[in-house]
Parts: structure tokens; C-alpha cells; sequence
């Protein structure tokens, strides 16, 4: 995927530049909270089971990923409101299974990247600094400048920052853009990026599913797959939901090597919200084909108790790792 575009002066700050621009902006801690309690209390009738985390920390975490949305940190210059998140750019070792592990990169030590939060109309800025060994860069997917694109590189030790208008609201992404693009975001430069609309959803159990590959051997062929970043994470230890309460998964396809996976639901139908950028569903199905970085909303409750699975529909890709079950219980 070449650069073709002619590339400008370059915005790139060394660490200490960026620590330094970074504690300019007055932060607002107050507005962050009330933002925080506003949601906090429309999701008030929203039960979520507590959550069991069996594995021990490393840089996936799916049990944690599931469920946490980061809504950065609220500043106030110039009269208007800043949305801003720190995002650095490292390297690390994850282990797929127990006797194959793999180098990857990694965002703010973790694969995928943290889930990015904000509102319709909110000015983001994201800091991003790059200490993962080679030239990388941030791409968000949405409406902005071409300057704000994310296909400069961004060279080893640096920084820079990105900053526009959040728009449109849906689900959307964020990965490297540098070449070559798709072995940057096969090695774990990727994550969602989440604009929610004006008029804020109806309350629900919200997760997020993020499906990827790994080619360990550089083939150009996935060997694992993964739902949040460890496979088979979710067969072993299953997502626990309360019954008849609205779930609403934000998932997003960043499998590299297949041109086109699906998702499936046992014993359940959900509604597609296309791209997370309609409130209103397009269609009801149990399984949906997504293409590379494609992303929907699909919402669904669950009658019966009991365990379901959920993968894609590709016999290979769930067998290596794509596959994971709902625990449904009584409230």
C-alpha cells in the first residue's frame, strides 16, 4: 500500500518535547468525571457480572479488554475542549500457546490497542510516540485533514501529534500505516476507535471483540487467530452475560492474510448496526461477513441460560483460536 502523497515538513518531537508540549493544556478533571457519571448513570440499569480473570497479566489481556474504553484525559485551551490520549508504540513478546511465542509491537504495552472513546464533534488529540525499534505512524479511520492522515513515519524515538474533529460517529479503527501496512498491523499496531452519536444508545452490556491473526513465520499465512488478542482465550475461560439483558458487541475484523472472515452466534439472532453508524438496524442475522477492517455494532439478548459459542464460520480460522462461548446467567 504505497505513500504516494508528497509528504511535508515533518512534525516529529523528541520525548522530552512532547512531556513538555503535553503539560501546556490545563487539564479538567472535573468536566472528565461528570462525563464519567453521565455514563455511568444511563448504563445504571445495566448488570454486569463480575469480572474473573484467570490468566496472569501480559501484553494481552482479553479478560480486561472486553469491557474497558478509554476516554482519555479532558483539557481546556483556548477556550475550547481537548479530548487527548497518549498512545506509545513498543515492542513485546506474547505467547500464543505453551510452547510458541512471537515478537510483536505493541500500544501502551498491550495487543490490541486500547479502545479509544469519544463523542460526536469532540476535538481529539492524540500524542503519539514511537519507541518500537522502527518507523511507524497512526491512521484513524474518519473525516480530517490530510496532514492529520497518519502517513508521515514516524521515526524511531519520536513523536508527534495527531489532532481533528471526531466524525462521523460509528465504529471505527486505528492502525500503522507504514509500509508494509499489512505486516505492520499483523504485528499489533491496531486498535478501535469509538465515536458515539449525539443521541446516545439505548443502555446495554457493551463488549468489544477485536478478531486477528498471527503469521509466525512469515509466510503470509496465519498459523493462530485470536478474539482480543490470546487464542482460544475465550473457550477456556467464557464471557459470563446476564439473561434477557441487551449485549452490544462492537467488532471489528483486522485479520491480515484472509481476505474475508465471518462472525457467527449459536442459538441466537442479533441485529446489524452496519459500521456503527446508524441507530437504526439494517438487518437480523446470525452470521455476518466482514472483509478486512470492517466493523459493526450487532446487539442481541439471550432467552435461556446456558453456554454458546460464538466464531467465525471458517472451520480452520475458528479452530486455531478464533472461538470463544457466552456464559448466559440468570440475573
Amino acid at each position: 500500500m504505497p505513500n504516494n502523497l508528497a509528504l511535508g515538513k515533518e512534525t516529529l518531537w523528541s520525548r522530552r518535547q512532547l512531556l513538555k508540549l503535553g503539560l501546556c493544556g490545563t487539564g479538567v478533571t472535573g468536566v472528565a468525571a461528570l462525563w464519567h457519571m453521565a455514563n455511568a448513570k444511563s448504563k445504571s440499569i445495566v448488570k454486569v457480572p463480575a469480572l474473573e480473570i484467570a490468566a496472569p497479566e501480559g501484553v494481552a489481556q482479553p479478560m480486561k479488554m472486553l469491557r474497558n474504553f478509554d476516554y482519555g484525559t479532558l483539557k481546556q485551551e483556548n477556550g475550547r475542549t481537548i479530548r487527548e490520549f497518549r498512545l506509545t508504540a513498543g515492542t513485546s513478546v506474547i505467547q500464543l500457546n505453551s510452547a510458541v511465542s512471537y515478537n510483536i509491537w505493541d500500544l501502551n504495552g498491550h495487543i490490541p490497542g486500547p479502545t479509544l472513546r469519544v463523542k460526536q464533534g469532540e476535538r481529539v488529540r492524540i500524542l503519539f510516540l514511537n519507541n518500537a525499534g522502527h518507523s511507524h505512524s497512526l491512521h484513524f479511520h474518519g473525516i480530517h485533514s490530510s496532514d492529520m492522515d497518519g502517513i508521515r513515519p514516524v521515526s524511531n524515538g519520536t513523536a508527534t501529534i495527531y489532532e481533528f474533529d471526531a466524525e462521523p460517529y460509528g465504529v471505527h479503527l486505528y492502525h500503522c500505516h507504514i509500509e508494509p501496512v499489512t505486516r505492520h498491523i499483523a504485528k499489533g499496531l491496531y486498535g478501535m476507535f469509538i465515536i458515539d452519536p449525539p443521541t446516545p444508545r439505548p443502555p446495554a452490556d457493551e463488549i468489544v471483540l477485536v478478531m486477528a491473526g498471527y503469521d509466525v513465520n512469515d509466510d503470509s499465512h496465519n498459523e493462530y487467530y485470536a478474539f482480543n488478542g490470546l487464542p482460544h482465550h475465550y473457550m477456556d475461560n467464557p464471557i459470563r452475560i446476564y439473561k434477557d439483558q441487551l449485549i452490544r458487541l462492537y467488532v471489528l475484523n483486522i485479520i491480515e492474510y484472509d481476505p474475508a472472515v465471518t462472525f457467527h452466534l449459536h442459538a441466537n439472532f442479533f441485529n446489524v448496526y452496519r459500521t456503527g453508524m446508524t441507530l437504526t438496524p439494517s438487518e437480523k442475522t446470525d452470521v455476518i461477513t466482514m472483509g478486512v477492517a470492517e466493523r459493526h455494532i450487532l446487539e442481541f439478548a439471550f432467552r435461556y441460560p446456558g453456554k454458546y459459542m460464538f466464531h467465525p464460520h471458517q472451520d480452520a480460522i475458528a479452530e486455531n483460536g478464533c472461538m470463544g462461548v457466552f456464559e448466559v446467567m440468570n440475573s
